[in-house]
């Protein structure tokens, strides 16, 4: 987590010791990127200051002959007891920092500087506090106090040239912003490192040098835009992340399994199954030879996995991985890891039909709760699921109330897990009929969700079903802006060609086409259409449906020529199913006639809208989830 970068960063400072940093300053003392043992690029411009032994360096211009000016210096040395002294002293706080231990010991080793440097010297001084006082997990506060300092030294002292101190210093900035949900200010911070950071390596800097202070950088980014909800940007981050580590990493370290992992758990939380699904069998092979098939990291490599491949559908395979963690989980006696697993596989042998053996799954958990305790009510829920499938609806009604009771005294401490269940109970209710109390435990759900920046992206998935809720249930004016928000939200968070979007966009066109608006149901449904041929296929039913919708919009408006060729493109899509689709092909064969009737003016076409719920691995699949990390985890 958090702690480990800061420890990254501060070895990585502690290596470059406040005189090696100090040359670090200036982008003219940047050494020649060939591969030669060449001495630095010239500097003209620069001499280390003899006043303090060249810890720091001061700017000087030479005059119009150089060497004279060299002689001079030579010849004029100063040889004053007094000054000799003062380089002593400042050499001896110097050393008396840097061989510091304690966060108390470097202050006030760091107090005793302050009178003897000026402020621009003390910058590096104060970068190495705050990193340790972040190591350390002290006041947020308190390390901004140090890194603003540091910050304001360093960025004078550097001319506007890129500066590796400043990138560390910005990074550290963003990451204790992080830490006091200033997301935006955080994001300002770290965009400015990273533009820091490439312009160095554009100039040949040490690699070695960049590479943990890029990495550092690109992670909390991917923290930030986490919290922001905007997810698919934080995914570009993550893979740079990995990419630094496959550069700086033993081919099969387990380290670089951990990064492979995070980056298929960050693909899962956007129910990206397909691309998570090459990194976690990446992760699960290397950790598989570092540490062997009974280790904890393969167990819960397996568990995501499992999570991966309910996703894609394939429960069977899903069971498997999940039987093959649990065993590991057992060994080692991770008793709450167990108990979470079982309640997946308890789910997935819901999903494979097999109800019986999810109840005696079930059962076998519940002895093993505390009672009012979340795993308990989580088990009441999968609990209510199977009887809801088994349609027996008094019994699965009983659980969910147990379930939701439970949530609704840990709102206050555990609002996600408390809006996640009112969710995934809701979706119970729905299935029920039960469409008045579905909606009001989405709102619920929402009301919750609000509060949670981090959240932004379920906020959208929740109020995209209660938007098409609502709108089932004829209530079109009040399912409008709901359905609206979730579009926003949800493009901020997923980029506006993800699949859930185009769903969204397609009630919209539906609900406006409800209130006679078909010029702005034509705009949705065409919207929708273009992400769903590009997210599903032009050939998934629900991309097929919404051309279908995008027709009856224009003919509404009667433009039959558009509505017509909109038809024609159901038709084909229709056709490419075979024997499978007959009946779809038939009703759209016949609403194509219709059409073309209406158009010479001889029918009148009654053709109904159908608006498209998000599909339920939306908001359902985080019961299968195994602990996505809030903050992604650091190496």
């Amino acid at each position: 987590m958090r702690r480990n970068a800061s420890i990254s960063l501060l070895s990585h400072s502690n290596r470059l010791n406040l005189r090696s940093l100090s040359s670090f300053i200036s982008s003219n003392s940047i050494s020649n990127p060939s591969p030669s043992n060449s001495s630095p690029v010239s500097t003209p411009n620069l001499k280390p200051c003899t006043k303090n032994h060249g810890l720091f360096f001061k700017f000087t211009r030479f005059q119009a002959n150089p060497s004279r000016n060299l002689d001079t210096l030579v010849e004029k040395r100063p040889q004053i007891s007094s000054r000799q002294r003062k380089v002593k002293e400042k050499s001896e706080l110097e050393e008396a920092f840097e061989s510091a231990d304690t966060v108390d010991e470097m202050v006030k080793a760091f107090k005793d500087m302050e009178s003897a440097f000026e402020e621009r010297d003390l910058g590096l001084a104060s970068l190495k506090i705050g990193l340790k006082l972040d190591q350390e997990g002290e006041d947020p506060e308190n390390i901004l106090l140090y890194a603003n300092r540091a910050l304001k030294a360093l960025d004078k002292d550097v001319n506007g040239n890129p500066s590796l101190p400043v990138a560390m210093t910005l990074q550290l900035m963003g990451s204790v912003n992080y830490s006091l949900k200033r997301f935006s200010d955080s994001l300002g911070y770290l965009n400015r490192a990273n533009r820091i950071l490439g312009q160095l390596v554009e100039k040949g800097f040490s690699a070695e040098d960049v590479r943990p202070v890029l990495h550092a950088v690109q992670l909390e980014l991917a923290n930030v835009k986490t919290a922001m909800g905007r997810r698919e940007e934080a995914l570009s981050n993550l893979r740079k992340c990995l990419e630094i580590k496959e550069l700086t990493l033993e081919k099969d370290s387990r380290e670089l399994g951990n990064a492979n992992r995070d980056l298929a758990e960050a693909y899962v939380a956007v129910l990206n199954f397909k691309d998570a699904l090459p990194f976690c069998m990446k992760a699960l092979e290397i950790h598989k030879m570092q540490l062997g098939h009974n280790s904890v990291e393969v167990a819960h490599d397996r568990r995501l996995l499992a999570v991966i491949y309910s996703g894609l559908e394939e429960h069977q395979k899903a069971l498997e991985q999940n039987e093959l963690s649990q065993k590991v989980l057992k060994n080692w006696g991770l008793n709450s890891d167990l108990l979470r697993a079982e309640i997946d596989a308890a789910n997935m042998q819901i999903a494979l039909g097999r109800y019986n053996e999810a109840i005696s799954t079930l059962k076998d958990v519940v002895q093993h709760t505390d009672k009012d305790s979340e795993t308990r009510a989580v088990v009441f829920i999968s609990m209510g699921k199977v009887l809801c499938n088994q349609e027996k609806f008094t019994d699965p009604k009983r659980c969910l109330e147990i379930a939701s009771g439970i949530f609704d005294k840990r709102e206050a401490t555990s609002p996600v897990e408390a809006a996640e269940a009112y969710s995934e109970i809701s979706m119970q209710y729905e299935t029920m009929n039960e469409f008045e109390t579905a909606i009001s435990l989405l709102k619920k759900s929402l009301a919750l969700l609000e509060k949670l920046p981090h959240e932004q992206h379920s906020e959208g998935s929740v109020s995209a079903r209660l938007g098409w809720l609502l709108l089932l249930t004829g209530k079109v004016q009040e399912a409008i802006p709901y359905l609206e928000g979730a579009a926003e939200t949800l493009k901020e968070s997923f980029g506006s060609k993800h699949f859930g979007v185009g769903y969204i966009y397609n009630n919209l066109g539906a609900a406006y086409l409800e209130l006679e608006r078909p010029q702005s149901a034509a705009q949705m449904f065409a919207m929708a259409k273009d992400i769903m041929d590009v997210s599903l296929g032009p050939h998934h039913a629900d991309s097929i449906e919404a051309c279908r919708n995008l027709s009856k919009a224009y003919g509404a408006m009667g433009s039959y020529p558009l509505a017509i060729e909109f038809q024609e493109q159901v038709v084909d899509a229709w056709e490419s199913h075979g024997s499978t689709a007959e009946d779809e092909l038939r009703e759209a064969q016949q609403m194509l006639k219709q059409l073309k009737r209406k158009a010479h003016g001889t029918s009148k076409i009654e053709l109904s809208t159908k608006a498209l719920p998000l599909p339920h691995s939306s908001t359902s699949s985080k019961t299968l989830q195994p602990d996505l990390p809030a903050r992604q985890k650091r190496q």
